[in-house]
């Protein structure tokens, strides 16, 4: 999986290198406010935009991916405390208290609650 990762990055890489070397030359005028025009290199136009498309997204990523791991970790935590709960030994001499006994019903059925 590494050997694509790294073969996907160099593709790219080199479409960037061949595009600038192919398009080094162009320049683009950009119209600004108040009567202003900036010159820029195509190239470097292009990656500054899809730079300022990617880092918000980027960013937004990064952002979820804290957010879900200190909530498993958070979860992880409570798993860790009722585990530690659960294994702890019952503190000797001390007999639960016996369930209060129901009545039958006449019939020798189901047991009778308090009907009214």
């Amino acid at each position: 999986m590494r050997f694509l990762k790294v073969l996907f990055w160099l593709l790219l890489g080199g479409l960037v290198a061949g595009f600038v070397i192919y398009n080094g030359d162009e320049r683009v005028n950009v119209h600004l406010w108040s009567g202003l025009i900036a010159d820029f290199s195509l190239p470097l136009l292009l990656i500054l935009v899809f730079l300022a498309g990617l880092l918000p997204v980027l960013l937004a990523y990064h952002a979820l991916r804290w957010r879900m791991r200190q909530r498993i970790t958070g979860l992880e935590r409570a798993l860790n405390d009722i585990r530690a709960i659960q294994a702890m030994p019952e503190p000797v001499g001390a007999a639960p208290e016996p369930a209060p006994a129901i009545p039958a019903s006449p019939q020798g059925g189901l047991p009778l609650g308090d009907v009214q």
